[in-house]
């Protein structure tokens, strides 16, 4: 198969579909390697170590696009990509369907096949896919609301883990699933007090039994929200439901309620975010404030961290890599029902319930569209 590799061009995303290490290893099976020159610059990967790894290095993206069976990316196509995309083209990379309405009804339109990241999931309910990076933006989360916190960006003037003699600041994490869990540890390891919330109850008593003893847990309704946020310094938004946009946990009217200079990081800003008030940032421009709150929603966080986030994404991306290369996506689909939910759209059909629902679009059922395709 012809894998192509172009460089991500979205606002401050640094990171690249595969590594230098990624492209040995499909080429190892059979496979060609089409990398655009400098892609991997932003991670810290020369074009001479794509070249030693055995790709073959092309001037601009429109060559990846054209040549290429199977595109790896890391974000979203945007608008300048739309064009370069051929039906049939196999795209594995984040999509976030369900709070991109234009990139859906694009996808549809070109008639490609958009395998998402963030919806193969496991029998156990896990996202291996979107595991490393939720672990990248929860570790970062507390990180960039404690420096948002500080007076000259218009925080409250507040240290995370305070000092001797006075109290830390209140984190409140909303959604105890990766992301929730590592912002609570981090954010604990800088010595803030840390509540964080979920409805599930399995899952709070785990957190209970290994988290330190400036982590409490606390069952997730609005009325607990509404009390918590009263007297909490930083927000940590990250509640997930694969595939489909986030509920919004926080709204509107609740800012009002909040002390000037709260901040609010919304980690699910990707999927339409947990908060009313958030839209999508960027790294160039990652703040805005509404009734003296701080929203930060950088819709790609672990961009800003690309080396680690690009090694720690091919390590989960390569196996299923390695699988649609040397099956074809049809087969490799067939074969493995976790790679089977990452179909999004196909030749023109949504088969993910989650981005049909969003856009009150039909749902073709994703086993009709495999019965029906030839390898």
């Amino acid at each position: 198969m012809i894998i192509g590799v172009p460089k991500e061009i979205k606002n401050n995303e640094n990171r690249v579909g595969l590594t230098p290490a990624g492209v040995a290893e499909l080429r190892k099976h059979g496979h060609s390697l089409l990398v655009q020159a400098s892609a991997g610059e932003g991670s810290g990967f020369s074009d001479a170590e794509y070249e030693q790894a055995g790709a073959q290095l092309l001037p601009t993206i429109a060559d990846v696009y054209g040549q290429a069976e199977m595109i790896i990316k890391v974000k979203e196509p945007i608008a300048q990509e739309y064009p370069l995309i051929k039906e049939n083209q196999l795209l594995f990379t984040y999509f976030h369907f369900a709070s991109g309405e234009e990139l859906t009804h694009a996808m549809i339109e070109r008639k490609a096949v958009c395998l998402a990241y963030e919806t193969v999931e496991l029998p156990s309910r896990a996202l291996p896919l979107l595991i490393p990076m939720s672990e990248v933006a929860g570790r970062m989360a507390p990180q960039e609301g404690a420096k948002y916190l500080e007076k000259p960006l218009k925080g409250r003037g507040i240290l995370l883990g305070g000092v001797p003699g006075v109290k830390p600041a209140h984190v409140l994490v909303l959604g105890a699933g990766i992301v929730g869990t590592q912002a609570a540890k981090v954010a604990a390891g800088l010595g803030a007090q840390v509540t964080i919330m979920d409805i599930n109850l399995n899952r709070l008593r785990e957190l209970d039994d290994f988290m330190p003893k400036n982590v409490v847990t606390q069952y997730s309704n609005e009325y607990n929200i509404r009390e918590a946020i009263k007297t909490t310094d930083l927000v940590v938004g990250a509640v997930l439901i694969p595939g489909a946009k986030a509920p919004h946990l926080i709204t509107r009217d609740m800012l009002k309620t909040m002390r000037p200079g709260t901040v609010l990081v919304d980690v699910a800003v990707d999927q339409g975010g947990c908060i009313e008030t958030c839209r999508p940032t960027t790294h160039e421009d990652p703040t805005f404030i509404i009734d003296d709150v701080v929203h930060y929603c950088v819709a790609n966080m672990p961009g800003a961290v690309p080396y680690t986030s690009t090694l720690a994404l091919t390590n989960a991306t390569l196996p299923y890599a390695v699988k649609l290369a040397n099956q074809g996506w049809q087969e490799a689909c067939r074969r493995d029902a976790a790679l089977r939910l990452g179909l999004n759209v196909v030749h023109g059909d949504v088969v993910y319930q989650g981005v049909a629902e969003a856009w009150n679009l039909p749902l073709v059922d994703v086993n009709s569209v495999l019965e029906g395709a030839t390898v």
